[in-house]
């Protein structure tokens, strides 16, 4: 299974909290729940102190949600190792570079789903 999930821009504004947007601790990033944007827009913002190299912190991603992740990354370009996002963690991600394109795979945890209500407004 392999199902399209979301894409992920960076804010206009990297100054300015957008509403509902959570904190992803492993990434040192904010980011909003795509579900609550008609086209499926994650928006990211990135602290100065993030781990995320600047080039892929202006570029987008699109997301896929997969049944498996380590078939969906075998063999791929890895730029972000495997992560788990949320708190607690909803399932493991991770980031490849395919086609020109930042490509991010999700699997996750069972019973779990992406953005769950609990990571928003955290930290």
């Amino acid at each position: 299974m392999k199902i399209f999930h979301h894409i992920g821009l960076p804010t206009p504004d990297q100054s300015t909290p957008m509403e509902g947007e959570a904190w992803v601790e492993s990434s040192r990033c904010w980011v909003t729940n795509p579900a609550h944007h008609p086209q499926c827009i994650e928006w990211l913002r990135y602290p100065p102190d993030t781990n995320i190299d600047p080039g892929f912190q202006q570029a987008p991603h699109i997301c896929y949600v997969v049944d498996d992740l380590e078939m969906a990354i075998a063999g791929k370009d890895i730029t972000i190792p495997t992560f788990e996002p949320g708190n607690p963690p909803f399932g493991r991600a991770v980031f490849t570079f395919e086609d020109g394109v930042n490509v991010e795979y999700i699997q996750l945890y069972p019973g779990r789903r992406w953005f769950d209500d609990d990571m928003v407004g955290k930290p």
